[in-house]
């Protein structure tokens, strides 16, 4: 199933995608998609729902980010060894881990901003990860059965923020608009395999990142049980799993993001994001 949410932003509904590409309104079954709904009963009854049955919703609707009220926005860097090495750092023995601020989440055709005094802003396709039970020291043979489902990410970051201004990177990583997820929360039982899933970019109708995740260094089952090691994992929470090659700071030269520039990007079987960049105002 493809959940989503719809509707202006701050006031968006839950939905599910039909067989034809329509929108269906699920609020009258589920009040949104949050930690509660994916946590509980309501997520496997909702599975059972047939789109068909539900009203449809009007065509051109905004779609909001598919998970309502992120709990933790956890990122993993260095996770391609293509993008470690373009980077120029050495490939980690461990998961690098770092936070995205929740509100930097924003829907995948929503505008992003340029920050003020931004200089080196940049793109970054992922495979997100959606947490649906908590998982606490969990073994990795069963860390699947804590996730709800997967979702297209642009881990989005200013370079000079992140690299060049001290400290931690989230820094760099957390400016407003700076994490459009979406365009759907596909659950597990309809994507029971994401080892193997071509992810990509265009800037500008130019192919600049062509991944695939069997090119993870650390897959999602092992993410899953690493990271609840450290700290719990809630439902809701989402696991931005890291990017391939392709990025603009690794370009020659290194090429960052202006206004006017759109980025399309997705990952198959997950649907597909576009954003337009503007200036901050």
């Amino acid at each position: 199933m493809k959940l989503l949410r719809y509707g202006p932003k701050g006031a968006e509904k839950p939905g599910v995608l039909d067989n034809d590409g329509g929108i269906r309104d699920l609020s009258g079954v589920i009040s949104d998609i949050d930690s509660r709904f994916l946590g509980g009963e309501a997520f496997s009854e909702a599975l059972r729902v047939d789109p068909s049955t539900l009203p449809l919703a009007s065509p051109g609707s905004r779609l909001g980010a598919p998970v309502s009220s992120v709990g933790k926005f956890i990122c993993v860097g260095l996770n391609y060894a293509d993008h470690a090495k373009e980077s120029g750092m050495e490939l980690p023995s461990q998961p690098v881990l770092f936070m995205k601020a929740t509100s930097a989440v924003s829907g995948p055709f929503d505008d992003v901003l340029l920050p003020k005094y931004s200089e080196k802003v940049d793109w970054e396709v992922e495979l997100g990860v959606v947490i649906g039970r908590e998982a606490r020291y969990v073994p990795l043979e069963s860390a699947l059965e804590h996730v709800a489902g997967y979702c297209v990410v642009n881990d989005l970051s200013e370079r000079k923020f992140q690299l060049e201004s001290g400290g931690q990177w989230v820094k760099g990583k957390s400016c407003d608009t700076f994490g459009p997820i979406g365009p759907y929360l596909v659950t597990r039982d309809e994507l029971t395999d994401s080892s193997s899933l071509p992810l990509w970019l265009e800037l500008n109708g130019k192919r600049v990142q062509d991944g695939n995740t069997n090119n993870l260094v650390f897959d999602v089952p092992y993410l899953v049980h690493y990271i609840s090691h450290y700290m719990s994992l809630q439902p809701g929470d989402i696991i931005s799993t890291g990017t391939p090659s392709g990025v603009g700071f690794g370009m020659t030269p290194p090429t960052f993001l202006k206004e006017g520039d759109i980025m399309r990007l997705g990952v198959e079987g997950l649907g597909e994001q576009q954003q337009r960049v503007v200036s901050y105002t």
